[in-house]
């Protein structure tokens, strides 16, 4: 059974729908992000399952337990429904030290002093803060303080860990450091977590699976990796993925069966889908998707284009590259470098190009590119 279900879940505020008849199932144990762009109803989205906002419509299960449905009246209130949150400026209470901002939520709870110490020295502990307990919040650094914050949210057991953008506040040296921190701790605690992140970074490194929402809606739902090598539409294509994958508007038919021949202005592309066949009508609109990292530079390249800008950073260099005509980027690995205006060649290499409609910018097919001699 999942930990978390929702049914059909609204919410309007006046005239404006921030989410809309979402469905989602969250199993025991998840790492879920909820990601997408400012305003598309992903905080919304958690603080209904939370129960700090009320649905206008559908109904939520945590643990087999109804925590809200307006058809029949229900809204248990957040301290009941067994959930911890930990907000984007963490809300420690900068009047108290480390230790009695974790032991707040227990002193609530009535445990008795001795439970109390312990569970506060494991959380030390563990959280690696031991030194630090005497301290108040103004005396920490930024990820001292979100280390804190949920030692304090996990002292009570809760069975989701709820997190709206706790990492947005550090540096990204700090941030890398603790998502590792995150991972790890998720992997150890075996609690439900559900992270609201508008990073997509953040969203492939640390997740299960990946909630990518826009107006309100879910486009999809999958692990990370799926979202990244089969998205649903061109919005998930588009969103997810840093260089960006490269877009060409293109028109195709059916050839050889089940193969395509792709005309994208001066390029003439044939299309093998590996998985099953696409039938389009002759000169049917679509959108040739490459990943920057499926798009080679390489001397035999059977495709000639010149080096427009690079962007070398060490470990990679992002190419961007005139491909007849079109700005297309590329990944190479390695300490590279070109000349601007360089001329190079380029191969379109493995089987996971994808092939969208043009119309309706839903997935089509992914396969093997080759360009038409």
């Amino acid at each position: 059974m999942p930990d978390i279900e929702l049914r059909g879940v609204t919410k309007r505020f006046g005239k404006f729908t921030a989410v809309e008849n979402l469905d989602l199932d969250i199993g025991h144990g998840d790492f879920v992000t909820l990601l997408g762009p400012s305003g598309c109803g992903k905080t919304t989205t958690l603080r209904m399952i939370a129960g700090l906002e009320t649905p206008t419509e559908g109904e939520i299960r945590i643990d087999g337990k109804t925590v809200f449905s307006a058809d029949s009246g229900i809204d248990v209130p957040p301290d009941k429904r067994d959930v911890g949150f930990i907000f984007q400026n963490y809300a420690l209470w900068p009047h108290m030290t480390v230790e009695e901002n974790i032991s707040f939520g227990l002193q609530n709870l009535k445990w008795d002093r001795e439970r109390i110490r312990a569970r506060v020295g494991e959380l030390l502990d563990t959280f690696k803060i031991s030194a630090f307990g005497k301290r108040y919040p103004s005396e920490l650094s930024g990820g001292q303080q979100q280390r804190v914050a949920i030692a304090r949210t996990l002292a009570t057991g809760p069975k989701v860990l709820f997190m709206d953008e706790p990492l947005s506040n550090l540096d990204a040296k700090l941030r890398t450091e603790m998502r590792t921190e995150l991972k790890r701790l998720h992997a150890e605690t075996r609690s439900t977590f559900v992270y609201v992140t508008h990073d997509q970074l953040e969203a492939m490194t640390l997740s299960t699976r990946t909630c990518l929402m826009k107006d309100g809606r879910v486009q999809q739902y999958a692990p990370p990796l799926e979202v990244y090598h089969a998205p649903s539409n061109l919005f998930v294509a588009d969103f997810v993925g840093s260089p960006t994958m490269n877009f060409l508007e293109a028109t195709a038919r059916n050839v050889n069966l089940d193969e395509l021949k792709i005309s994208a202005g001066g390029l003439g592309l044939i299309f093998t889908p590996v998985s099953g066949s696409v039938a389009l009508r002759d000169d049917q609109k679509v959108v040739l998707g490459v990943r920057p990292e499926y798009l080679t530079v390489r001397e035999d390249g059977p495709v000639r284009a010149k080096v427009y800008s690079t962007l070398p950073s060490g470990m990679e260099t992002a190419v961007r590259l005139d491909v007849r005509g079109h700005h297309m980027t590329s990944v190479v690995f390695g300490a590279i470098d070109f000349e601007v205006d360089q001329e190079v060649g380029v191969a379109f290499e493995g089987d996971r190009c994808l092939v969208f409609d043009g119309e309706s910018g839903r997935y089509l097919a992914s396969g093997r590119l080759a360009l038409v001699p």
